[in-house]
């Protein structure tokens, strides 16, 4: 991605102005991938360097990567949520790009730890094409059943999330996993291998 196909702005939202990043791969985008951080009160923006790979890794399967602060965070205005309102935000956001880029493209939903959450949300609202979710923040919060095709990437040595509870999770779902061998919950030194994952496990964009 380079500043040439980097938009920054700020978008109305349900209590005020949301600052988004949107890189824009060309004027015929495949669809639309947003894009969720993990959570605002420890630390959690849209610069987040998994945040980030997974906008990078839609950027180069030729979708507009939408990623946004949440309320509260950088220039994005209110008080966080649990989620609730988040999801309200993510609405909004995904309103605005589809006004941007075209309301019938498809929609990819990616979302790290806490955002994971959020898009699970976002899923039942909105008709995604596929959910990738990246240490899916499953116990600590209510995160729903998803769709059989959703990625669900996780680390073996997630010191936050353990990887027992997202098979729990997964389990009744028949759910599979991809677990990354000696990985912590952030994926340091693990990024280029996200996103080739990503990449691996998404359909090829026969019009290309």
């Amino acid at each position: 991605m380079t500043p040439r196909t980097t938009e920054r702005l700020t978008v109305h939202g349900p209590v005020g102005a949301i600052e988004v990043v949107r890189n824009v791969p060309g004027p015929a985008p495949r669809g639309i991938a947003l894009v969720c951080h993990p959570h605002p009160l420890q630390g959690g923006t849209l610069d987040n360097k998994v945040v980030q790979t997974l906008a990078k890794t839609f950027f180069a399967l030729n979708y507009a990567a939408v990623r946004f602060n949440f309320r509260g965070v950088g220039q994005s205005v209110g008080t966080f949520d649990e989620g609730i309102g988040e999801t309200d935000d993510a609405l909004a956001v995904l309103a605005d790009a589809r006004a941007r880029f075209g309301e019938s493209l498809p929609v990819a939903l990616a979302g790290f730890s806490f955002g994971s959450y959020v898009q699970t949300r976002v899923a039942e609202r909105v008709r995604a094409e596929r959910l990738v979710l990246v240490a899916a923040a499953v116990k600590r919060f209510p995160v729903a059943n998803v769709a059989p095709d959703t990625i669900v990437i996780h680390g073996e040595e997630d010191d936050v999330v353990p990887l027992a509870d997202v098979f729990a999770w997964a389990r009744p779902q028949e759910l599979p996993i991809v677990v990354f061998p000696g990985c912590g919950h952030f994926f340091h030194g693990r990024l280029p291998q996200l996103q080739r994952t990503v990449t691996a496990l998404w359909p090829k964009d026969e019009a290309r």
